[in-house]
């Protein structure tokens, strides 16, 4: 996935006057403030992120959001975590973390990206197709086995994984 720290800026038509993107170091703080608003339990989170490589992304000097990439197979990677701060939402920044993560995957030399959702993801599910995922799976009962507290988004239980995929050639 790379070891650069380089920074690159996207500019938008909103508010945010610029964004620019790096690899997080080991010797920054993890995000959790970010990485537990789109993933609830710590304890997976602290799993992933000792396996992956943490991308931060700034608007106008402030951390805005982060993504996490793991290799998961051979020349596959998943995209394990997006969150854009709660402030800064409906931006268009959690479509350009996206667009980076798959830039970033495409640069590492990845035949495939995945991502997953929860069923009652909507807003994440429609971004995801926009950006060029296609759905290729369900994993039944996902957030039942592995979160002891139910989540519940747009008034539905997550119960589900929903799991897409790009071909990166």
């Amino acid at each position: 996935m790379g070891e650069t720290g380089e920074s690159q800026v996207l500019r938008f038509p909103y508010s945010v006057r610029t964004l620019s993107f790096r690899k997080r170091t080991n010797e920054e703080a993890i995000p959790y403030d970010l990485l537990l608003l789109a993933d609830p339990s710590r304890e997976m989170v602290d799993d992933y992120i000792g396996r992956g490589d943490c991308y931060l992304a700034f608007a106008d000097g402030e951390l805005v959001g982060e993504f996490v990439l793991v290799a998961t197979h051979p020349r596959s990677i998943e995209i394990v975590n997006v969150a854009v701060r709660e402030s800064w939402q409906g931006q268009g920044i959690g479509k350009a973390l996206v667009l980076k993560a798959i830039e970033t995957a495409r640069a590492s030399g990845a035949s495939a990206l995945e991502i997953g959702t929860a069923n009652s993801s909507f807003d994440q599910l429609r971004l995801y197709q926009r950006c060029g995922f296609r759905m290729v799976g369900v994993d039944a009962d996902f957030f039942v086995r592995h979160y002891p507290e139910p989540i519940y988004e747009n008034g539905l239980r997550a119960t589900d994984m929903v799991r897409l995929r790009m071909e990166l050639r």
